[in-house]
């Protein structure tokens, strides 16, 4: 159904109920056949909903790759290397002026203990 936060549009027609509906049915985008004839659950506008998914799939299967989060990346750190210990004053202050915002800084609520 798409998701306008991360910038992601899905598929026409694809709203939530629909989206539910089918994907708990079939658990994947993958498995969700091609003809709605084919569809062992009850959906409103099958076949409209169906042309959409066949004529977009491709886009759809990009879309599912891109908001996939990957676990299988190697990392050199450990995870307590990648905990958050704040915003780095120096550095969001040159951010914050080279932007022409600097009332970001004021936002801030944790700065990180060792400045470089």
């Amino acid at each position: 159904m798409g998701d306008s936060a991360d910038g992601i549009p899905g598929i026409p027609r694809w709203g939530q109920k629909s989206s539910a509906t089918l994907l708990a049915e079939y658990r994947s985008i993958e498995a969700i056949p091609g003809d709605w004839e084919d569809w062992t659950v009850p959906v409103r506008g099958a076949a409209g909903l169906s042309a959409q998914l066949e004529e977009n799939r491709e886009d759809a299967l990009l879309y599912k790759r891109l908001a996939t989060l990957r676990r299988d990346v190697p990392l050199d750190e450990k995870l307590v290397d990648l905990r958050w210990r704040g915003a780095r004053r120096g550095k969001l202050e040159a951010l914050a002026k080279s932007i022409g915002d600097t009332r970001l800084v004021d936002r801030i609520t944790t700065w990180h203990p060792d400045e470089d």
